[in-house]
């Protein structure tokens, strides 16, 4: 059972400074620090370590930065027989954190942005879940979720960045995950979030999950909804943490979890993710994210 994470791969560049700045406004920080990044690779690398067989498929330059993005994902074991090197420089996010561990992020999609259907692989044998994101072209995502749909595979959808949402993409999806800043530009009808999440839920996917940070998630299904509270932690960078929850939840569903099984294992994971520096560095193995749930 293989998760296919098709998406982009990135490195970081990261400052931490005592606030997020306001525009205009130059603000002093620490010393920058590389590390490997792109809501796919980090998608990737939090499936892989919480027990999945995972292949990516995206691409990268052949520019200085390819090292540092393809570094975590070597490490974890991701199957990169789908990664192209194209001619153009490799992705690169900028990323603000503040002291408070929020943060801002410009991303410089560079290879990413040269990805086409071309590039897709054309056997999905084997392949049960295939998670997207939306830092490629959205014909690409589009016709991956065509692909993997045909081919029996369950898709999730992670609609980040926030970009327009098609209807045949949202009707191929069987997971969508969002914030409540995602949820809001799919316009929903009004009402409660519950209500909200409901409306869209409607439109096509099996399930809609709203992550709502240290207020856990919420995830509405034609069965009922599901409330799980955000596991406590002392944050200091939640960068990686929204990719953290998408990736172990697409894991733990290959493994055979029931959903709330799965969505527990993810707000876990990405909870821990935010106590630690830095997306893919500070991503928790199997085995600390087990312990938790034996323990509680």
């Amino acid at each position: 059972m293989t998760v296919l994470v098709v998406g982009s791969v990135n490195a970081d560049l990261t400052v931490r400074t005592p606030r997020i700045p306001a525009p205009g406004e130059t603000v002093l920080g620490g010393d920058a620090v590389t590390s490997p990044g792109g809501k796919g690779a980090n998608q990737a690398v939090a499936a892989a370590r919480a027990g999945a067989a995972v292949a990516l498929t995206g691409a990268v330059g052949q520019d200085a930065f390819r090292d540092v993005a393809l570094r975590g994902l070597h490490a974890a074991g991701v199957n990169l027989n789908g990664l192209h090197t194209l001619d153009a420089p490799t992705g690169l996010a900028l990323i603000t954190v503040s002291a408070q561990g929020e943060n801002a992020i410009t991303v410089a999609s560079g290879a990413n942005a040269h990805v086409t259907a071309a590039h897709l692989p054309g056997d999905l044998s084997g392949v049960t879940h295939l998670l997207l994101q939306q830092e490629l072209p959205p014909e690409v995502t589009l016709d991956a979720a065509r692909q993997a749909r045909a081919a029996g595979a369950e898709v999730l959808l992670n609609a980040a960045p926030t970009r327009p949402l098609p209807a045949e993409l949202l009707s191929c999806v069987t997971h969508l995950i969002v914030n409540e800043h995602e949820l809001a530009a799919l316009r929903p009808e009004g009402g409660t979030l519950e209500r909200q999440a409901a409306s869209v839920q409607a439109r096509g996917p099996q399930a809609v999950t709203v992550t709502l940070g240290a207020q856990g998630s919420l995830t509405v299904t034609a069965q009922g909804t599901h409330r799980l509270t955000a596991h406590p932690v002392q944050a200091t960078d939640t960068t990686g943490a929204g990719d953290t929850f998408c990736g172990v939840l697409a894991a733990r569903l290959a493994a055979g979890d029931p959903l709330t099984a799965a969505l527990r294992a993810a707000g876990i994971a990405a909870a821990l993710s935010c106590t630690r520096p830095g997306a893919q560095d500070a991503m928790p193995d199997w085995a600390e994210v087990q312990a938790i749930l034996t323990s509680t």
